[in-house]
């Protein structure tokens, strides 16, 4: 009876084995870096079955995927399985990778890769990306010294959130939306009037090699058009109308005047009270202290800059959950209806 006993347990060891060694021979590293650089985001990819696998990096390793679902590709029996890390200023250690399966658990050792050094180049922005593309632009007058300048972005397995330009005190990224390598944002810069030529570049991580991308700092007449509309002193647009109402009450009380036509009388009360309704004060507001300051009306708008202390200015204008007003002398944007002070 123990020889019986005994040989079930070898038959149950060795069918065991032969799981764990069948799960082991399944999944494996595909793609894994030798070398990356500072800041580079990169994949690490798994091929395997499509049998519904949990795969789960050792949580108590402080390096971990940006994204803990994978992105899975199919090719015929095969599918792949692609984690994005990031990397610091030291080497990275992958951890080790957990996986369960129908074919029973298993995992994949840890991987170390090295950390290299590339060389400085000018207007670096500090962004490495297998590809940049700049999807859009808007030049505006920012005040009365400087344009700003908006970048939309795309780009895929980029560090876009530490893009930073030498030489510009005043940049920011906003609005990234990352999914698995692709990734959009809103670049901006502050620039001094005279510079006429916003320049940088980035490391393609494929073409292993620095790529320099060229903006011109112009403004458009649509970009002059949307600033003058964020600022009423110079609206000539406004100006017209004014000029236009003055017109026409002027030649409504000469036709009343030499046709004693009281009708002409009640147009010419009509365009003057019309007319008075530009000289009225404004209503004043209270801002909260912090409140951002967008450049245009709308939820994906830049930030142009932030109230340090509570102010209290004119509103300007409104528009949906947002109200224009004056910071500064020169600098006119627009709050959200919540930064507004409660009493």
């Amino acid at each position: 009876m123990s020889y019986l006993r005994s040989v079930w347990l070898f038959i149950g060891l060795l069918l065991s084995l032969t799981t764990i060694l069948s799960a082991q021979s399944t999944y494996k590293y595909s793609y894994m870096p030798k070398m990356v650089y500072k800041n580079q985001l990169f994949p690490v990819t798994v091929v395997g079955p499509d049998n519904y696998p949990t795969l789960t990096f050792d949580t108590s390793s402080t390096i971990q995927p940006l994204f803990t679902k994978p992105l899975e590709v199919k090719n015929g029996n095969d599918t792949f399985y692609t984690f994005y890390f990031k990397a610091g200023k030291t080497d990275v250690r992958i951890p080790q990778l957990f996986i369960s399966s129908q074919e029973g658990d298993t995992s994949l050792e840890d991987h170390h890769i090295s950390l290299g050094r590339l060389k400085p180049v000018k207007h670096f922005s500090g962004v490495l990306a297998a590809d940049l593309k700049l999807k859009g632009q808007q030049v505006s007058n920012y005040d009365e010294k400087n344009h700003i300048v908006t970048l939309t972005l795309e780009a895929y397995e980029a560090n876009i959130e530490d893009m930073a330009l030498k030489n510009i005190s005043e940049f920011g990224v906003e609005h990234i939306k990352r999914d698995n390598a692709k990734v959009t944002a809103e670049f901006y810069a502050v620039l001094p009037r005279a510079k006429k030529v916003l320049e940088f570049c980035y490391y393609n991580t494929i073409k292993k090699r620095y790529v320099s991308l060229k903006v011109p700092v112009e403004v458009a007449d649509s970009s002059v058009t949307t600033q003058s509309d964020l600022n009423p002193k110079v609206d000539a647009f406004e100006r017209l109308k004014r000029y236009t109402l003055i017109a026409f009450s002027l030649f409504f009380l000469i036709m009343f005047m030499w046709r004693r036509d009281f009708f002409y009388l009640i147009l010419a009360v009509i365009s003057l009270i019309t007319l008075l309704t530009f000289y009225i004060p404004h209503k004043q507001i209270c801002v909260k202290q912090g409140a951002p300051l967008y450049i245009i009306p709308t939820q994906t708008s830049t930030i142009g800059t932030r109230i340090e202390t509570n102010l209290d200015t004119m509103l300007l204008g409104e528009r949906g959950d947002f109200k224009k007003v004056e910071y500064k002398k020169g600098i006119i944007g627009w709050i959200k209806n919540e930064d507004i002070c409660d009493n």
